[in-house]
């Protein structure tokens, strides 16, 4: 007889007993179903508990399965399939045949000839080792017994008892896979034996560890006694030792009176506490906390501004607006020193040195620094702390930054406050505001200390990638300082500067890089707006160098690196240019990222439909609006560019923005879409160096965009050798560096026909 047959990995199915699965694959559902209609329900089980491959080799099956019957079916809500079968009796696979992935096995009855004599001995003696083993194993359910009572067959009474054994997966494959009813039988009497024995290590094992608790209990009891015994002959104690140091802290600490005041009274009640008492280690903590805490300490800041100014230039490059605003408190601050601290946000891409400026202003200050990373909180109490009377309660970050600081008047970095998560543990950013707010901050409470500390004195500096992800209420009160990425030339003066010099001094070696081998590097070998790559990049050489200096043991002048040796060392060249050759319906659109500026190629096909607008890209609700108001741009004024309306209307319109796996959002893409459109249906094609940004309005007004600074480091990376931007964004060029502005070719615009007119001629 042949039968489909089902596979088990993981689980084992024994005659006379039950198996619940549930499928959700195609090929496991068939099986099913050819049982159902073709061979009365019934199917082979092969039990692989061994076998780990997805795909079974039919050569590793056993020649031993259990024929199984589908007793119940059902199609679940979800797809999946439920089926129960119940196992009815082993049977002898001689041979198995997969086709596909369906596998079907010819299968004989097992003939157990057995001298009944033997059958009923075997099958007395098993009840009875049982009954014995569940009398003194309590993990073994009395239950079998009952269901022995109507059992006549050896091989039954083995399977259902296996099925109450605490025994392994591998060890029930096993007496799945064995024919022999009699070797059956004595693997059984083997687990049983054994089981009562291992019940017999365990209680013994329990005896010694209960002992063992019985002695630590006395010990502890003794000790105790010892203690009361020694306070009572005069004896110093060492709770009282304890509390006498706490005593002299609290006499030292230079705190306001209500605080003394209020670890006078936590000391005090330590003294009378029990040590046995839970709330002890509490109440230690707590004081301890409250000693560490800066109350009135304080660091004299460096009044010289031309040293502060020099320290940071020497740590960093530009970046001068952020190094003016930390004169002008200095400076200000002097002359006032009750002048509260400014709120600094430092908004930019990674790798522009936010975090390792607000390092150096701390040092250049002479004021101690703490970073606190934000990124990812979701819960208050991370910033607020815990109340004392939760178990292991500890302070928030800002009051266990202070006690780290031991200071009152820190720089306090609160890193990438842009990513803080709203969840229903409460809003981080709103409790943020306590924190930063001078008008507020002088009385901030800590859950956990649950006194007010002031926190005016911290100097709080912000950072942030997007400054749109900033809450509005927390970003109301920061005073914004955007860092733009750098340009190609202003990299090399970083690498010059600092990075190669630092790497220098870390590997303990001199090099001697061009600047062409830099810039090679920069623009080759990193995408970004930061220096972090291109620091990586650096130090790789430097690891490179030093490694073929020990291994060839030759000096460093013997080391020439040039545009050979930098492919063997940093590998070929990672980037890949953006930029797209001259095509009907494909125009440069710009972009504006948390990393960067971009080119963005805005690609635009139509053909027969009913003028639907298809818009893909992985695009927002505002880049979209942009694509539904250039269109109608488009159509109001289709007589202007040459366009036929019929092509308009009875045709499907679908634009794509590449890169379908980052988002894109913005309403500066609305020039570059109208352009992309106009040039599918008026067959124009757009040169691939000029790019555009700009928003449209739908009488074809370009109004303003932002990041005209990143855009243009993205451009000029893309060598895109001509940009439109909108009229109000020219002022922002000067900001731009002239080695920039030197190779772009700037066009301002105040209407879409400005562009439309320079494309035409």
């Amino acid at each position: 007889m042949n039968l489909p047959v089902i596979v088990l990995k993981g689980l084992v199915l024994l005659p006379n007993n039950e198996i619940r699965l549930e499928f959700d694959d195609d090929v496991s559902k068939s099986l099913i179903e050819i049982a159902t209609i073709f061979h009365d329900d019934k199917i082979m089980i092969a039990n692989c508990f061994d076998m780990d491959d997805m795909d079974v080799d039919v050569s590793n099956l056993k020649k031993i399965g259990v024929l199984g019957i589908v007793k119940n079916k059902i199609v679940l809500p979800s797809g999946k399939t439920r089926v129960t079968i119940e196992g009815i009796r082993r049977v002898l696979v001689s041979e198995y045949i997969k086709v596909d992935s369906l596998i079907e096995a010819s299968i004989t009855d097992i003939k157990n000839n057995i001298d009944s004599d033997i059958v009923t001995a075997t099958k007395r003696k098993i009840k009875y080792e049982l009954k014995k083993c569940i009398d003194s194993v309590p993990t073994i359910s009395n239950g079998v017994l009952s269901r022995l009572d109507s059992i006549d067959s050896l091989s039954q009474m083995i399977d259902i008892i296996v099925n109450y054994m605490p025994l392994n997966k591998k060890r029930v494959c096993a007496y799945a896979n064995i024919k022999d009813v009699i070797k059956r039988s004595e693997m059984l009497l083997y687990d049983i034996y054994k089981e009562k024995e291992l019940y017999e290590i365990e209680k013994e094992l329990d005896t010694k560890v209960k002992e063992e608790l019985d002695n630590n209990q006395k010990e502890y009891i003794l000790k105790e006694k010892l203690k009361v015994i020694k306070e009572e002959i005069g004896d110093c104690s060492l709770k009282v030792e304890e509390i006498k140091n706490l005593k002299n802290k609290l006499m030292n600490l230079d705190a306001p009176n209500n605080i003394k005041r209020i670890i006078k009274k936590e000391i005090n009640r330590l003294e009378i506490i029990p040590d046995i008492s839970p709330d002890i280690s509490s109440i230690r903590n707590y004081i301890e906390c409250m000693l560490e805490l800066p109350w009135n300490k304080v660091t004299i800041d460096l009044e010289d501004l031309n040293v502060i100014s020099k320290r940071l230039d020497e740590t960093h490059f530009g970046l001068n607006d952020v190094k003016e605003r930390v004169i002008e408190y200095l400076a200000v601050k002097k002359n006032n020193p009750n002048i509260n601290s400014p709120i600094i946000c430092l908004v930019g891409p990674p790798g522009v040195g936010k975090t390792t400026l607000a390092k150096s202003i701390a040092k250049s200050i002479n004021r101690k620094f703490i970073k606190i990373s934000v990124a990812g909180i979701s819960d208050e109490a991370e910033i607020l702390g815990h109340m004392r009377s939760y178990v292991g309660a500890t302070p928030g970050k800002i009051i266990s930054g202070l006690i780290k600081a031991k200071t009152s008047n820190p720089v306090v970095l609160l890193d990438e406050v842009d990513k803080m998560i709203k969840s229903y543990k409460g809003d981080p950013a709103s409790i943020l505001l306590d924190v930063v707010d001078s008008n507020q901050n002088y009385s901030f409470v800590d859950n956990y200390i649950d006194e007010e500390v002031d926190l005016s004195k911290v100097l709080f500096i912000l950072t942030a990638n997007n400054i749109d992800d900033i809450p509005p209420a927390l970003k109301d009160r920061l005073e914004i300082i955007k860092i733009d990425g750098y340009s190609e030339y202003e990299k090399l003066d970083i690498a010059k500067k600092y990075l190669i010099p630092n790497n220098m001094k870390i590997h303990n070696i001199k090099l001697d890089l061009s600047d062409e081998l830099i810039l090679d590097i920069i623009r080759n070998y990193t995408i970004e707006s930061g220096v972090r790559e291109l620091e990586r990049n650096i130090a790789k050489i430097c690891r490179k160098v030093v490694t073929k200096l020990l291994r060839e043991k030759i000096s460093t002048n013997d080391i020439i690196i040039n545009g050979d040796t930098l492919v063997n060392f940093l590998g070929k060249s990672k980037r890949v240019k953006t930029i797209i050759d001259p095509k009907v319906g494909v125009v440069n659109g710009l972009a504006c990222t948390p990393y960067g500026g971009n080119v963005l190629p805005i690609e635009v096909n139509y053909y027969k439909g009913s003028g639907k607008l298809i818009l893909t890209g992985l695009l927002g609700d505002v880049i979209k609006e942009s694509a539904t108001i250039a269109l109608s741009y488009i159509k109001a004024n289709y007589k202007k560019f040459n366009i036929r309306y019929e092509d308009l209307i009875n045709n499907d319109i679908h634009i794509h923005i590449p890169s379908g796996s980052v988002s894109k959002e913005g309403p500066s893409a609305g020039v570059a879409l109208t352009t992309s459109i106009i040039s599918a249906f008026n067959h124009l094609k757009v040169d691939g160096s000029i790019a555009m940004t700009g928003e449209i309005t739908l009488r074809g007004n370009v109004l303003p965009v932002g990041g005209i600074k990143e855009k243009s480091i993205g451009a000029l990376m893309n060598n895109i050798k001509t940009m439109f931007i909108p009229y109000d964004n020219l002022d922002e060029l000067d900001e731009i560096p002239s080695d920039i502005k030197d190779k772009i070719e700037y066009i301002p615009v105040k209407k879409y026909m400005d562009i439309y007119k320079e494309l035409g001629k």
